[in-house]
């Protein structure tokens, strides 16, 4: 039988000494994560771009729809919480996830369906491209050029947003959402212009400087943050909707770039339960048994909590009243202060920017590059995930 983890490379214990050395973050990055995240203004220029081709108009021929559907698995998903906290709770349409093969039942002619996948062929996005082509809804579909996803589109005379490959989908997260976000503002469901594109792109473009590799771990944020995280279990809470979008990001790329286990989800789901992590074996019971003096990597069962709090002050062009905010920096607070209390350590990172999109991207882009960071520092290559690779060879034989 053959041992799983045969070949497997990095080490248990995070090395801040890596993270200061910028020939050995290149040597762990063969595949060039820091590069293609850094990269991410940049794909919200060129998919805007490219999605101004693609004749979105024609969707608005037909008026708006009953309800719109994002389909697709992973990243290609999360495109569709974007779209849905960019549109607001007074969005005139339902907005809907799909993550299976195929469209909900329901769907017919109505209706917009919206596949998303980065390869342009997973199952998911396929399967609800054919589905919404033989049921006469309206079809947008969104992935790589030449797959069997733009042969489905085209078979279907619907627009197809044609986005280059060069990074796993996880790094393409901007490259795959703009096109979803300009195929709504063509339904009349999002006002996103092209002004909140340029400052969304120049905030990641911003942080991507701040956080680059020769930026010494003192002064780089997402270094810092890394190495906060090391050795412990993350628990990422969004304040707000738009935080908590951003909360379950961080939990996708900790987990498949840095191999680490993750609680994640909007604050304040956790005040009816998961809060009482803090009070757990991991977090204040296990501080409390903690000896101060010793030194964390010789102490038996020295796994703790880190509280990682995305803190979103703004509210959706919508709202028209202020008791939102008001409920959600509340709740953010006692939560720091519980944590603060419990001995739990807490970073907060916190939304700026005017528009909701360009809030999305400072929430995001830091812990984005921490995860990798935090690859780097366990001697990890943040693209090649071996599980991945063998999950998908016994799952196709």
């Amino acid at each position: 039988m053959m041992d799983g983890t045969a070949g497997l490379r990095g080490r248990p214990v995070a090395d801040e000494a890596l993270l200061d050395d910028v020939a050995a973050m290149s040597e762990n990055d063969p595949g060039g994560m820091l590069r293609h995240t850094a990269a991410a203004g940049a794909q919200v220029r060129e998919t805007a771009a490219l999605a101004a081709e693609a004749n979105l108009g024609v969707l608005a021929d037909e008026g708006r729809p009953r309800a719109v559907v994002i389909a697709g698995i992973g990243t290609a998903a999360r495109t569709g919480e974007v779209l849905a906290t960019v549109a607001g709770p007074r969005c005139p349409v339902p907005v809907i996830q799909h993550r299976s093969a195929g469209v909900p039942g329901w769907v017919g002619a109505a209706d917009v369906v919206i596949a998303v996948s980065a390869s342009g062929r997973s199952p998911e996005a396929l399967g609800a491209a054919e589905a919404a082509a033989r049921r006469g809804a309206r079809l947008v579909a969104v992935g790589a050029p030449d797959s069997q996803l733009q042969s489905v589109a085209e078979g279907a005379r619907a627009p197809f947003v044609p986005v280059p490959r060069r990074a796993p989908a996880r790094a393409s997260l901007w490259a795959l959402t703009v096109p979803v976000l300009l195929a709504a503002r063509a339904l009349g469901l999002v006002k996103v212009n092209e002004a909140d594109l340029a400052e969304t792109a120049a905030r990641l473009d911003a942080d991507a400087d701040r956080c680059r590799p020769s930026a010494e771990s003192f002064v780089n944020p997402a270094k810092s943050l890394a190495l906060g995280l090391a050795g412990s279990v993350p628990i990422v809470w969004g304040s707000s909707p738009l935080a908590t979008v951003a909360a379950r990001r961080f939990g996708d790329t900790l987990s498949a770039n840095a191999r680490y286990p993750v609680v994640a989800g909007a604050l304040g789901e956790a005040g009816r339960g998961r809060v009482g992590l803090l009070d757990g074996v991991f977090g204040g019971l296990g501080e409390s048994s903690r000896d101060i003096f010793a030194d964390p990597d010789d102490e038996v069962g020295g796994t703790r909590l880190r509280l990682v709090l995305l803190r979103d002050g703004g509210l959706n062009a919508d709202d028209d009243t202020d008791e939102p905010l008001v409920v959600e920096e509340r709740r953010a607070d006692a939560v720091q202060t519980l944590a603060e209390r419990r001995g739990v350590r807490c970073d907060v990172v916190t939304a700026e920017g005017g528009s909701t999109l360009e809030r999305l991207a400072s929430l995001t882009s830091v812990p984005d590059f921490a995860s990798i960071y935090l690859a780097l520092a366990h001697g990890l290559d943040p693209m090649a995930v071996p599980a991945i690779t063998e999950m998908k060879e016994l799952s196709n034989p």
